[in-house]
């Protein structure tokens, strides 16, 4: 949860960690209740199409420009800046993520190739099974993003060899956090407040709407959305797990590199459960060693692939509503304030075209699939 993170990285000692975990669990209750008493459902029906692509271009631009920044500058994550320009040579130049980026366009292109071959094949077109196209195939089955990750842990244990020496084996320890009537209090108003319009939006409603473009075969309902992003909050939170979503994002880089079920999410989650009970907080030493122009190569494509669904916008009434969302969110910094701007445009809009005799539901419901 993007706003809770950047609470607690610009407030340092004042937002530590009972008041992370309780913002966690407000945010995570709220969106459990949402869903199972249907009232997220019914947010889903009533938020415009053309609203929730802002969101997902706001977004997508916004992971962008962010990757673009990680690739250019040296960045000191802990006080949340760039602290100078990148050097061409070396294990975190330029040069190699520029040849990251090259890898990953040579494997996965513009992520329709498959596509436009199966339209081909439909239209009697089929290709010849030549040398160039079997390349072509073992090119693209390539796990392009697997490989830069295991390219980015080599490279990180060759920077800092002793992260490997200090490695301990077996999980680290858990225990309950504990959380005052302040620290409820300060995650409440400065974390659940400001992340609470974000994972209803990008976590829940916008994750179900790219699910439906990338899937239109599968059906997702908010309300499993909302109550799974609910549960896992709402347990993991009690015992120091950072607070946690879904993420249109997360979804796009997933489909983007290559993930059509929900196979490769559960082998994700299955690595990460046997990485921490293998060798639990000791991993951290190489993670931090990882090179952050790698990481910005990966988060470029996963805002590309998201930024990419905002482009079924059929009317020029739907794009003005969705630059404006996508404008007021990147410049404004707040979806929330994106997502409100884009409301109030198409309420106006719908009620200078609204006609008398029509149904007042056409004012919201027109448009939305």
């Amino acid at each position: 949860m993007k706003s809770i993170a950047a609470v607690a990285l610009s407030h340092g000692p004042d937002f530590g960690i009972p008041e992370i975990m309780a913002a966690g669990i407000l945010t995570g209750g709220i969106l459990f209740v949402l869903g199972v008493t249907g009232l997220m459902g019914l947010v889903y029906k009533l938020v415009p199409l053309s609203v929730v692509r802002g969101i997902q271009l706001g977004q997508g631009l916004s992971f962008a420009l962010t990757a673009v920044r990680y690739i250019r500058n040296v960045q000191d994550f802990s006080k949340s800046k760039s602290t100078g320009q990148r050097h061409w040579l070396g294990l975190d130049g330029l040069v190699l993520a520029i040849v990251c980026a090259c890898f990953i366009l040579i494997v996965n292109g513009a992520g329709e190739e498959n596509e436009e071959r199966e339209a081909n094949v439909d239209l009697g077109h089929e290709e010849r099974p030549t040398k160039r196209s079997k390349l072509r195939r073992i090119i693209a089955s390539l796990p392009s993003a697997f490989i830069i990750f295991l390219l980015g842990v080599v490279l990180a244990i060759i920077r800092k060899p002793k992260a490997v020496k200090g490695i301990t084996f077996g999980p680290s320890s858990i225990e309950v956090v504990k959380m005052s009537r302040h620290a409820w209090k300060e995650g409440f108003i400065k974390g659940t407040i400001p992340q609470l319009p974000l994972s209803v939006l990008n976590s829940v409603i916008a994750v179900c709407k790219l699910s439906s473009d990338l899937f239109p075969e599968k059906y997702s309902s908010v309300t499993s959305v909302s109550v799974t992003v609910g549960l896992m909050n709402l347990v993991g939170c009690w015992f120091g797990a950072m607070p946690s979503c879904h993420g249109a994002g997360g979804l796009a880089g997933q489909y983007k590199f290559g993930g059509r079920s929900g196979g490769c999410v559960a082998l994700l989650g299955v690595a990460k459960l046997l990485l921490g009970l293998a060798i639990g907080s000791s991993l951290v030493m190489i993670l931090d060693q990882f090179p952050v122009g790698v990481l910005g190569v990966l988060l470029l494509y996963a805002g590309i692939e998201l930024a990419l669904a905002s482009r079924d916008m059929n009317s020029k009434e739907e794009s003005f509503v969705m630059l404006l969302c996508t404008a007021v969110s990147l410049v404004g910094s707040s979806a929330a304030l994106g997502f409100l701007c884009g409301m109030v445009a198409h309420l106006i809009l719908r009620l200078r075209n609204f006609r008398k005799g029509e149904p007042i539901s056409t004012i919201w419901m027109h448009g939305i699939p």
